[in-house]
C-alpha cells in the first residue's frame, strides 16, 4: 500500500519532489491536515505556523519548477524544538519566563535548514528549558507518546519525538545534554542522532549545560537523519565549541553493507551494572543477531561501570544548568515550573571541587571510550531500560534512580544514534543505541541504516 503523504520519509518525499510527482504544497498541506486531525491528543506543537509554511511551500514549488532545487530538503516540512530560536516566531523554552519571547534572528541550525529549502511547520514541545518535565504547571501541556498517549515520550525533545512518529513533520530538530534526542527517539520509535560535540553549531539554542549540549536531527529513519545532518553540520566560528572539521557526505556512506565492521557490545552496562527489562534484553540479542547476519563481527567490550558515567554527567549538568539559570532562580523562582526549580537548586548545592573532580573523571571516561573504539568500529547498547512508562508515573528525579545508558555519549562527546529494534508486548517501541568515533557519524549512521533495512520495524506507524 502507498504510504499517506504525512508518513513519507524525507528521502522518499525528496525523490518525489525532485521527479515532479509530489508538490511541496500538497505535502505541507497533508502534514498540516494531520496536525489538525491528531495533535489535540498529542500536544506535540506549542505553536504551529501553518500559513507561513504554506507560503514557503508555494515559493519552494516555484523555485523547483524553475530549476533552482536546493537539495534533498527543499520543500520538506520539519519541526523545531522550542528552545531553538526562530526569527519572528515565538520561542518560549516551554517556560513562563519566556512565554512572550520572539527572537529577531534564527539560530544557526534553523538558518541552515532554511538555506537547504526545508519548510518550518512550527515550534515543538520540550521540557522546560530542556530539563524540567513532564510538568503540568507550565504554559503548555507535555507532549504525549503517539503509540499510547498515556505513556511518556521521554525528554527533553518530547514534541520532536512525538511529531515525527505521528507524521506531524517529516523531521525535527532536537537537543541532547543527557540523552534528550536519543531517549525520545527510543520511546517514540524513530531515529535520532546526537552528533559529535562541536559538529553542529549551538548558537541561538538556549543552553542547559555548555560542555554537554548537542543539537541534532530526529527523523523516521537513519537515512533521513543523514540528510538533515548534512544540512546543519559544519563549522561556526562564532560558536566557541564548534569544531572546524570537514563534513563528509553522510548519505553516500549508507551503502547497506557493514560486513567486516567490528561491533563492540557494552553488555555490562545493561546486564550487570543495572539490568534492563527482559523484553529489552531479548530485542538486544535479536539485534546483535541481525548485525552478525549482515557480516559484522560482534565482540564484548568492558568500560567503567555505567554509574560512573551517570554520576559524572549529572554533576556537570546540574552545576552548569545552575550557572545558566542562577540569576532567575534568585530573582523570580516562582516563574519556574516546580520540577525544573527543584532540579536546578541541586546544582547550587555542588561545590567547585565537585565540578572539578567530575571534569577530571570525564577526561578519563572519554579516553577509555576512545581507546575501546580503536579496537572496534562502533559500540552498542539498548536505547532505554524499558519501553516508555506511563507519563503520570515519571518521578521528578528519575535520572538518579538508575544509571543512564545515554550518559556515555554526552560525557565523551562522541556521536550516538538510536533506532527502533522492536516492540514490547504492549505495542511500545524498543531501541538500539549505536555510538562511534569522534566525528565519525558516517559509520554510526551506516550501521543504523543497514540495521533498519534488514528489519521490519520501519514499516510500522502509530495511529494516535
Amino acid at each position: 500500500m502507498t504510504a499517506p503523504l504525512h508518513f513519507l520519509t524525507i528521502d522518499a518525499a525528496s525523490r518525489q519532489i525532485a521527479d515532479g510527482t509530489l508538490s511541496p504544497v500538497a505535502l505541507v498541506q497533508a502534514v498540516a491536515d494531520r496536525i489538525a486531525a491528531v495533535d489535540a491528543r498529542l500536544d506535540s506543537y506549542v505553536l504551529p505556523t501553518i500559513e507561513m509554511a504554506l507560503a514557503e511551500a508555494r515559493r519552494a514549488e516555484a523555485e523547483i519548477a524553475a530549476g533552482r532545487r536546493l537539495g534533498p530538503l527543499h520543500g520538506v516540512p520539519v519541526g523545531i524544538k522550542d528552545i531553538v530560536q526562530t526569527a519572528g516566531v515565538r520561542t518560549t523554552c516551554h517556560s513562563h519566563i519566556l512565554a512572550d519571547s520572539v527572537p529577531d534572528q534564527d539560530a544557526v541550525v534553523v538558518a541552515r535548514l532554511k538555506e537547504a529549502g526545508a519548510i518550518l511547520m512550527g515550534k515543538l514541545a520540550t521540557h522546560e528549558f530542556a530539563f524540567g518535565g513532564p510538568d503540568w504547571t507550565l504554559p503548555f501541556p507535555p507532549a504525549r507518546n503517539p503509540w499510547n498517549r498515556d505513556h511518556f515520550t521521554a525528554g527533553s525533545s518530547s514534541g520532536s519525538g512525538a511529531a515525527v512518529a505521528a507524521g506531524l513533520c517529516l523531521g525535527a530538530l532536537g537537543s541532547d545534554t543527557a540523552g534528550s534526542i536519543r531517549m525520545p527517539a527510543a520511546f517514540c520509535g524513530i531515529a535520532g542522532i546526537k552528533p559529535t560535540y562541536g559538529r553542529v553549531s549551538r548558537r541561538g539554542v538556549y543552553p542547559l549545560a555548555f560542555s554537554l549540549d548537542h543539537v541534532g536531527p530526529m527523523c523516521w529513519t537513519a537515512r533521513d537523519c543523514a540528510l538533515m545532518l548534512q544540512a546543519i553540520a559544519g563549522h561556526d566560528p562564532e560558536d566557541p565549541a564548534s569544531a572546524d572539521v570537514a563534513v563528509p557526505d553522510y548519505a553516500a556512506a549508507l551503502t547497506g553493507d557493514i560486513a567486516g565492521l567490528r561491533v563492540g557490545v557494552v553488555r555490562h552496562f545493561y546486564e550487570v551494572d543495572d539490568r534492563a527489562d527482559e523484553e529489552v534484553l531479548a530485542a538486544m540479542e535479536a539485534a546483535l543477531g541481525v548485525l552478525r547476519g549482515l557480516g559484522a563481527e560482534v565482540v564484548d567490550v568492558t568500560l567503567s561501570p555505567g554509574q560512573d558515567y551517570s554520576a559524572c554527567g549529572n554533576i556537570l549538568m546540574l552545576a552548569e544548568g545552575f550557572a545558566v539559570h542562577e540569576a532567575d532562580l534568585r530573582s523570580r523562582p516562582e516563574k519556574f515550573g516546580w520540577i525544573l526549580r527543584e532540579r536546578l537548586v541541586l546544582g547550587g548545592m555542588l561545590s567547585a571541587a565537585d565540578y572539578i573532580q567530575a571534569g577530571r573523571l570525564r577526561r578519563r571516561l572519554a579516553a577509555e571510550m576512545e581507546a575501546a573504539l580503536e579496537r572496534v568500529d562502533v559500540l552498542v547498547t539498548p536505547g532505554a531500560w524499558s519501553a516508555a512508562p506511563r507519563i503520570d508515573e515519571v518521578p521528578a528525579f528519575q535520572f538518579f534512580r538508575r544509571p543512564s545508558l545515554m550518559s556515555p555519549g554526552n560525557v565523551s562527546g562522541l556521536p550516538a544514534l538510536c533506532v527502533c529494534n522492536g516492540f514490547s508486548q504492549s505495542g511500545l517501541p524498543l531501541a538500539l543505541q549505536v555510538m562511534g568515533r569522534r566525528f565519525d557519524e558516517a559509520t554510526v549512521l551506516r550501521v543504523g541504516d543497514a540495521f533498519e533495512q534488514a528489519t521490519p520495524w520501519r514499516d510500522r506507524r502509530p495511529e494516535p
